[in-house]
């Protein structure tokens, strides 16, 4: 029997709330560093741009994990059975779990992302895809505490958090999402979650700055939505898309530089930009496999298995709550 269940999360877990989301992105611009969290770069369209980068030539996470769970799949399969909760954080339009689903035939599946209706519709597909799966979305910022479904499975759950999106937060934030992640698990628990390993540069910097210019459109967009949610007065013309990579930090950085000198205003508040000045709006932490199996153990995972492709830019890595 179909089943697609949207379960709603605690109303502090849903997309934020006006009020919540003005005091979050005032702060951010009023930073000495002005910056947007990652996570408003995912309205609708951004969801949507962003599904066009991953088909771009010059993004090889994407193509590069998707190859690593097709070719490592019985492997994969084989490390993982007994999971009957499957559970995708930042789930996205649900593309890369059909792999699993197809290998571990569990019993529960949960999307969880901060985007409900584009995660609705995917889980749905999904359900249609996967008769007698219990398919559920869960509206949620993951960046905060979720709240999964009271009558899910404790015992077996996998989380799977894939697309080196771990590597957008800080070290410490990653440390403690993780320790979040670990949280969620029970009795026979896991983790399968995507890192991006180092590499040359001139693989890494085209990734985030594609010749097709979507990537800009991409982050610019965000101008658009914090518009919407707080009542501000960008304009995407006054804004250029930059992307670098940070050697000190091992991180690929976004900003938005402003080309002329303007000020930016919204109910209750104002920011002056001189003309160069960015705002950092996302990360791309690169982590060597062995700085990151340490991060595992430190938030209370046992390190298990590591799948990579045959140039090692990229891994899965399977660990044991």
């Amino acid at each position: 029997m179909l089943r697609s269940i949207d379960t709603a999360a605690a109303p502090a877990r849903t997309l934020p709330t006006s009020y919540a989301a003005h005091a979050d992105l005032r702060h951010g611009l009023l930073q000495p560093q002005a910056r947007i969290s990652p996570k408003y770069l995912y309205d609708a369209r951004g969801c949507e741009l962003f599904e066009q980068i991953t088909r771009l030539p010059e993004y090889y996470p994407t193509r590069t994990e998707a190859a690593i769970l097709a070719d490592a799949g019985p492997a994969m399969a084989q490390a993982l059975r007994g999971h009957e909760v499957l559970i995708e954080l930042g789930a996205g339009n649900c593309e890369k779990v059909r792999v699993l689903l197809r290998r571990l035939r569990p019993r529960h599946f949960v999307g969880v992302d901060i985007a409900g209706d584009f995660l609705r519709q995917a889980v749905h597909r999904l359900a249609e895809e996967f008769p007698g799966l219990d398919a559920r979305a869960v509206q949620a910022d993951i960046t905060q505490p979720v709240r999964l479904p009271p009558d899910l499975p404790l015992a077996g759950r996998l989380l799977f958090y894939p697309g080196s999106s771990i590597g957008n937060f800080d070290p410490a934030d990653a440390l403690a999402m993780l320790e979040r992640m670990h949280g969620l698990l029970g009795p026979r628990g896991g983790l399968l979650i995507g890192i991006d390993l180092p590499k040359p540069l001139h693989w890494l910097e085209p990734a985030y700055d594609d010749a097709e210019g979507v990537t800009a459109r991409f982050n610019l967009n965000v101008l658009r939505h914090v518009n919407r949610l707080i009542g501000s007065d960008f304009d995407e013309d006054d804004w250029a898309h930059l992307a670098f990579f940070n050697k000190d930090h091992s991180r690929i950085e976004m900003h938005l530089r402003a080309r002329r000198a303007l000020t930016v205003t919204w109910p209750g508040g104002a920011r002056r930009f001189v003309a160069g000045q960015t705002i950092h709006t996302e990360n791309s932490y690169k982590y060597a496999l062995p700085r990151f199996q340490h991060m595992l153990t430190e938030a209370g995972f046992t390190p298990g298995e590591v799948w990579t492709d045959p140039q090692h830019w990229f891994a899965m890595v399977h660990a044991h709550a």
